[in-house]
């Protein structure tokens, strides 16, 4: 039996809030990634739930969650405003198009520097977890499965629980239930 969107949100809580998650515990000494995969059709739903819902929940746990939810979107303008390139890249991709930007952005959008950046601003060690939105809307200028591997070695253990529109089975990240990104295999389904 298949569970429901709603039914499988509402477990996102009670499974992010528990010691064996926020510990990292059961995991056969892999580091605490996590995918909570949704039907993309459902990125409002989705937003709504975790801005109206689960971030509340968070602040209010006694004792205190100390965590942060990157929007990846959010973080690539930053670094093009930090850069003073957004006004650049937006004029370029008016009159170049999508893969001009693409590749003129691929060294200041390196997945490598963009992992140290989000340890730089938020440091996992001061975290009792860290939470990714915005994945499809980052994409193609953040890749998933490449940040992710950028940050298996700044994580230490502090869990990340990614939210991505899409289906994770496991092995591999299918982005919008259709684009592939090569083979993913070190995080774990938050909920089935």
């Amino acid at each position: 039996m298949t569970k429901t969107l709603e039914e499988r949100l509402n477990q996102i809580l009670p499974r992010i809030t528990s010691e064996d998650f926020l510990q990292n515990r059961g995991l056969g000494n892999e580091i605490g990634f996590w995918i909570f995969e949704y039907p993309p059709e459902q990125e409002m739903a989705v937003r709504s739930f975790l801005s109206e819902v689960v971030e509340p929940a968070l602040r209010r746990k006694q004792p205190p969650l100390r965590y942060v939810c990157v929007n990846l979107l959010e973080l690539v303008v930053d670094v093009l405003e930090h850069r003073k390139l957004f006004d650049k890249v937006i004029k370029m991709q008016a009159e170049k198009g999508d893969d001009a930007v693409f590749a003129s952005l691929q060294g200041v959008l390196n997945q490598e520097k963009l992992a140290q950046r989000i340890v730089g601003l938020h440091n996992p060690d001061e975290l009792d977890m860290m939470i990714f939105t915005g994945v499809g809307a980052a994409y193609p200028l953040v890749r998933s499965h490449t940040l992710l591997n950028a940050l298996h070695p700044l994580m230490k253990n502090t869990p990340l629980l990614t939210f991505f529109p899409g289906r994770y089975d496991g092995y591999s990240l299918r982005l919008f239930n259709k684009l592939t990104d090569k083979h993913y295999y070190r995080a774990f389904r938050l909920v089935p």
